[in-house]
């Protein structure tokens, strides 16, 4: 995983921009470090001074403060130097050449260098948003990164999907701070809104998922993705049942409502604990049964898919078109013909692969 620093900005006026995972401290915790080491060498300068401050000549005539000594402290540091505090013992000039002088050196350079870092990552972070932006294609844009948002991007990645080519759209940042700690870009911002799922180049976008706790939001971002993106395959976790036919309307191509889906679990669960355990299997990533999608291959063809081994079919996808099993159509295999099939977990046969190693 390549790891790039983060520059975002969150606030409400703010153009939102992309925000790829990253690694090391954050900005804001950088500059409070660097802000404590400059007061730091500040109260040294000052204590310095302080405790030997009968080396030191004040044009009041009327002996050095502490106040004093912090005054001095911060014009030296700063190189003001108005000359009314000046050291007159040899021993407190030289600590002045040999202490104080480094340090105030190195408290311009910590003062410039900050500056400049901060001028700098602003255009850094304009150029890592263009460059982003550039090259994301056929991806994948995730609107919601709850537990339904997180479900979604472990399945497609345990899939052999790119987490390179995800990104996800949240209104929290701490959600987005946790797709870039799971290695997937994220944009803060509100997916109803154009421009951010423009950010997110929505109309280069493969798939889309959206999966947010409301369901007119998720109406309203359905409508609005399939206005910017005719082509993308829209699925879309929906709340209520009722509400299924106003998000196909919207322009969704595949819902699920996890309500009616949790319901209908539990329900077969009680009346069979082994068909909910049989359910629960499959959808479980890694346990023992897992769903795919693959195409047939060229021996396949005109089989059954009955005669399928090590795999059930359960459907034939013929012409962008999904036909059971038992339909009469795909009782024949055909060339470029996809399978819809239960089969062997590949963390399941990976292990028994390494047991019999």
């Amino acid at each position: 995983m390549n790891f790039i620093p983060q520059f975002t900005q969150r606030s409400a006026g703010t153009e939102a921009v992309v925000s790829l995972p990253h690694g090391g401290r954050r900005p804001g915790r950088e500059l409070l470090v660097r802000a404590l080491i400059g007061l730091a060498i500040l109260l040294v300068i000052t204590l310095l001074v302080w405790f030997d401050r009968d080396a030191y000549s004040d044009s009041g005539g009327d002996g050095l403060t502490f106040v004093d000594a912090l005054y001095y402290a911060t014009v030296t540091a700063s190189t003001t130097g108005y000359g009314d505090i000046t050291p007159v013992t040899p021993g407190a000039r030289l600590i002045n050449a040999l202490v104080i002088t480094p340090m105030r050196i190195a408290f311009l350079v910590l003062l410039v260098g900050t500056t400049l870092e901060v001028l700098s990552n602003e255009v850094r972070r304009v150029l890592i948003d263009r460059r982003w932006r550039k090259r994301m294609r056929n991806h994948v844009v995730i609107v919601g990164y709850g537990v339904k948002g997180r479900s979604a991007v472990n399945t497609l990645h345990q899939q052999g999907h790119d987490l390179n080519r995800m990104v996800v759209i949240d209104n929290r940042p701490a959600s987005v701070d946790e797709a870039n700690l799971t290695g997937v870009a994220a944009i803060h911002g509100d997916a109803t809104r154009r421009e951010v799922l423009r950010r997110a180049e929505i109309s280069k976008a493969r798939e889309v998922i959206v999966t947010l706790d409301r369901d007119d939001s998720a109406i309203l971002v359905t409508l609005t993705v399939r206005q910017l993106n005719p082509s993308a395959h829209i699925v879309v976790g929906g709340r209520e049942g009722e509400n299924v036919s106003l998000l196909r309307q919207s322009g969704a191509d595949a819902v699920v409502t996890s309500s009616d889906a949790v319901g209908r679990l539990l329900g077969l669960s009680a009346v069979s604990p082994n068909i909910g355990a049989a359910i629960e299997d499959i959808l479980s990533s890694g346990v023992g049964l897992e769903v795919a999608e693959r195409q047939v291959t060229a021996n396949e063809v005109g089989n059954s898919p009955a005669d399928i081994r090590g795999e059930r079919v359960v459907a034939v996808v013929r012409n962008k078109t999904m036909r059971r099993f038992y339909d009469q159509s795909v009782d024949t295999l055909q060339t470029g013909d996809n399978v819809v099939v239960i089969r062997k977990s590949e963390a399941r046969a990976e292990k028994e692969r390494s047991e019999r190693d």
